[in-house]
């Protein structure tokens, strides 16, 4: 089965895997982007999107053409022979799939799995233009997939008609460090992030009413000026795999704080929390919940600075139920085989059904 992966222009798999080598792309990948090269182990050929060399007008020409449409077709046109020889074409996010789908012939030609992540999120605050552009692209895909059941059901009212998979994300989870006490006088929290639904200011404050506690947002986002006259408070970016690993072992507690959303903002870095053994506060928002329990991971209410405040102070209070907490959170990957393997597994699975394969 000839798989083409459709990725974002600055996800060029020969960068990726030398940031993989080098230790310099952060967090828990795989030598592939997103784990998609599993695939080759479960009978797939593998191919992947490739940034084509562009200079600073053709630059500005596809990124001016991005804004006016809200997606990439420049960079999905470059693939437009990859794509035709691909059985099926995987996209990671819509901005990818709104590309192919611009691209496809009226008939035959690969089947698509499209993931969204976004678009659903802001389907009803979409211009007429943009709405109606893409409600014709969408129904030329085949198989819409999610990683929330929030955006799911959004999708569902707009595209009734439409095959709606939920598709959890996973990150490779083979390597857990079993939950240890750690030590040092306060409570340490790390928060690291750079989603759009973010909210470092509920953090902030949730932290600076706790006495002797500490927060690091690690993002290249987050707004300097948080941590302006906050002590207690910095803000900026792991640059290594090294670096955030030494950021998880000192920490007491990872946050994650959100705004409201539908796309299970956060489910990357709450992974890492869990595989690294810290215990974990997020928001219950955007579907997480489907992912661990409250049994699990902390959940509170999002923008609520009490309830978070709160949540960190009993971390700090009883770190031995905190600890109990990372274990069980543990326990629950493993049960649900959450990962990277699931992720690209299941996208072989669909893969096959589309093309009647065994």
């Amino acid at each position: 089965m000839n798989v083409f992966v459709h990725l974002a222009h600055d996800k060029d798999v020969v960068k990726w895997r030398q940031g993989w080598q080098d230790g310099k792309l952060v967090g828990r990948n795989d030598p592939t982007p997103y784990g998609y090269g599993r695939a080759e182990d479960m009978g797939c050929r593998i191919t992947y999107s490739q940034a084509a060399p562009e200079n600073s007008l053709r630059k500005l020409v596809r990124l001016g053409l991005r804004v006016i449409l809200g997606f990439d077709l420049l960079h999905a046109y470059h693939q437009r022979q990859a794509i035709r020889d691909a059985d099926v074409v995987w996209t990671h996010t819509e901005s990818q799939f709104l590309g192919v789908a611009a691209l496809l012939p009226k008939s035959g030609g690969p089947k698509v799995i499209a993931q969204s992540v976004w678009l659903f999120d802001r389907w009803d605050r979409l211009n007429i233009l943009h709405k109606w552009l893409y409600a014709r692209l969408i129904r030329r895909l085949d198989v819409l997939t999610f990683h929330s059941t929030a955006n799911m059901a959004v999708a569902h009212r707009a595209f009734p008609e439409k095959d709606c998979r939920l598709v959890p994300f996973g990150i490779p989870s083979e390597q857990m460090t079993a939950p240890r006490p750690r030590s040092g006088d306060g409570l340490t929290v790390i928060a690291p992030g750079s989603d759009r639904h973010r909210d470092w200011a509920t953090l902030v404050e949730a932290v600076s009413a706790i006495p002797a506690a500490t927060t690091t947002i690690l993002s290249g986002t987050a707004p300097k000026h948080l941590a302006q006259g906050r002590p207690a408070v910095s803000i900026h970016r792991a640059r290594t795999n090294e670096e955030m690993n030494r950021y998880f072992a000192s920490a007491h507690a990872v946050c994650v704080p959100l705004k409201p959303n539908k796309h299970a903002s956060g489910i990357t870095v709450i992974q890492e929390a869990v595989l690294a053994g810290v215990p974990v506060v997020a928001s219950a928002a955007g579907g997480l919940e489907g992912y661990f329990g409250p049994d699990e991971i902390t959940f509170v209410p999002p923008g609520d600075v009490p309830a978070l405040s709160h949540a960190l102070r009993a971390i700090e209070r009883d770190p031995e139920a905190a600890l109990a907490m990372a274990r069980r959170a543990q326990e629950k990957m493993k049960r649900d085989a959450m990962g990277a393997e699931t992720y690209v597994r299941r996208h072989v699975e669909i893969s096959r059904e589309l093309l009647n394969r065994p």
